[in-house]
């Protein structure tokens, strides 16, 4: 079975943005325990690469990172920037 372009770039989303909860999740456990935390620029990276939701997402459900301005205000920004480039740029191609 030959997968399609939508069908290729419904798996990435869904990877990168499961990838971004557990990413959030894995930080917020390593803070409890005073661990080695994972970078924030990774989170955003994360984000950037298509995990915006997952990771917006991971920040509420776990409790974490929300009280930093610029994951507050970016993440959800990362994400809006996702969806315009969906809706006008990505879509229309496929």
């Amino acid at each position: 079975m030959k997968l399609g372009a939508t069908e290729v770039l419904q798996i990435y989303l869904a990877v990168m943005n499961t990838a971004g909860v557990f990413i959030m999740k894995a930080d917020k456990e390593r803070a409890k325990r005073g661990a080695y935390r994972i970078p924030e620029k990774t989170l955003f990276l994360v984000s950037i690469l298509g995990g915006s939701l997952g990771t917006w997402a991971g920040m509420y459900i776990f409790r974490h990172k929300t009280k930093h301005w610029y994951f507050a205000l970016g993440m959800p920004l990362i994400f809006i920037t996702h969806v315009a480039l969906l809706c006008f740029v990505i879509v229309p191609m496929l």
